[in-house]
């Protein structure tokens, strides 16, 4: 049986994109720091990221933009990436373990599981894979929008990340829907 594991990075950021990836490994291949990807230093998700790619049998990633994220909601747009991720993988998986307690449409059986980043090895890849991915992202970005810090907070709600907002102001890669940018007074005509 051919089994995907999928996760997502980035739901919680004021900025960039959310990311979603899609791993199916060979059967009983676990390396020892396997993880939750969160729990991991950026060095090892980088050098497990790199044995990820080199070993799964096939893996997909989606980025959906913050624009997108403030169209359909932050639900909505990590069920979009998921799905398309799940779509690109070839050969296509049996069944898809996709970690939290949503799943998205996708025309193979999948399954819900709370906290499978930390219990599933495939999940726990697609974990790596798409936190390195985003992260990567919003490096390249940071040299698109200087001042805002991206290569260091990846756009999550970090103190300097609220000084460069009071400072600058949002940038196109600013999630308008979510707070505090969504009470940021953006010029009252009346």
């Amino acid at each position: 049986m051919r089994l995907a594991g999928v996760d997502e990075a980035g739901r919680g950021c004021w900025a960039g994109p959310v990311v979603a990836a899609a791993v199916i490994l060979p059967d009983g291949w676990c390396p020892e720091r396997l993880n939750d990807s969160k729990k991991l230093s950026g060095r090892v998700r980088e050098d497990l990221c790199r044995e990820v790619l080199a070993s799964a049998l096939t893996w997909g990633a989606c980025a959906v933009s913050a624009a997108r994220i403030d169209d359909v909601n932050i639900l909505q747009a990590t069920l979009q990436a998921m799905r398309t991720s799940v779509n690109k993988l070839a050969p296509a998986p049996d069944l898809v373990l996709v970690d939290g307690t949503q799943t998205p449409d996708v025309d193979i059986p999948a399954r819900p599981v709370i906290r499978g980043d930390g219990t599933s090895a495939a999940i726990a890849a697609a974990s790596i894979l798409a936190k390195v991915f985003r992260d990567r992202i919003m490096v390249v970005w940071d040299r698109r929008y200087p001042g805002y810090g991206f290569a260091s907070h990846k756009g999550y709600g970090a103190k300097a990340h609220r000084e460069a907002i009071d400072r600058l102001g949002p940038c196109p890669l600013h999630r308008m829907s979510y707070q505090p940018l969504a009470s940021l007074d953006q010029g009252k005509l009346f």
